[in-house]
């Protein structure tokens, strides 16, 4: 399987590369993003681009799927901000890759095109577009997400926040199932469903959990 990933340099995106790379079934990796991972592996590829809101027709067509891990946080940004990146980019480039690729998409527990919260509503867009597109997309919606092989995040509040709670971590599994996971559960539930399918679209943590125990 030839698999193409956005947000690699981000803290998923990070544990999805180290987790494709480890796994057999995967041919190759090609990581687009405006930074390249610094990683070096014979399996890897990078296209480093300045415009991610730009592709050619059927520029990812030999792709097998798509792990779209990019995001950015929407504190302080105004929506038309925030849209352009959440919801512009992630649509550009899902129209380059073929039809029935496996498409799946990062976005968030709560949510919700018509939601009060902004950031809900452009994600709820994208993840509407992105289930009615060509592609045979997945919605992921992670709570909680504890880095599991010292993914670092790019904020430096969160990264003290993953120290604190990496020794309370397997006490909020079993206290709060449905709102936590890891960047390894997530990596390996993108994988596990973008070989077999899944019969559930959208996954919240639970499912997530459930589907990288499955893989």
């Amino acid at each position: 399987m030839k698999v193409v990933l956005f947000g690699a340099t981000g803290m998923v995106g990070q544990g999805v590369l180290r987790e494709c790379l480890l796994d057999e079934r995967i041919d190759g990796v090609q990581t687009v993003g405006r930074r390249k991972t610094g990683v070096a592996h014979e399996k890897l590829t990078e296209q480093e681009r300045a415009d991610l809101h730009s592709y050619t027709d059927g520029e990812f067509a030999d792709a097998d799927a798509c792990f779209f891990c990019l995001g950015v946080a929407s504190t302080g940004m105004s929506e038309g901000a925030y849209r352009r990146i959440t919801y512009d980019i992630t649509l550009a480039a899902a129209k380059a890759f073929r039809p029935a690729a496996a498409f799946i998409y990062v976005s968030g527990m709560g949510t919700n095109e018509n939601g009060r919260q902004m950031w809900a509503r452009v994600k709820g867009r994208t993840e509407r577009e992105l289930l009615e597109s060509h592609l045979e997309a997945y919605m992921f919606r992670p709570g909680y997400i504890q880095p599991a092989h010292g993914e670092r995040s790019r904020t430096r509040l969160y990264n003290a926040l993953y120290v604190i709670v990496k020794p309370l971590y397997p006490v909020l599994r079993r206290v709060l199932p449905d709102q936590v996971t890891t960047t390894e559960a997530m990596a390996k539930a993108m994988i596990k469903i973008a070989l077999t399918g899944y019969p559930m679209r959208i996954l919240g943590p639970k499912d997530i959990n459930a589907a990288a125990v499955a893989a």
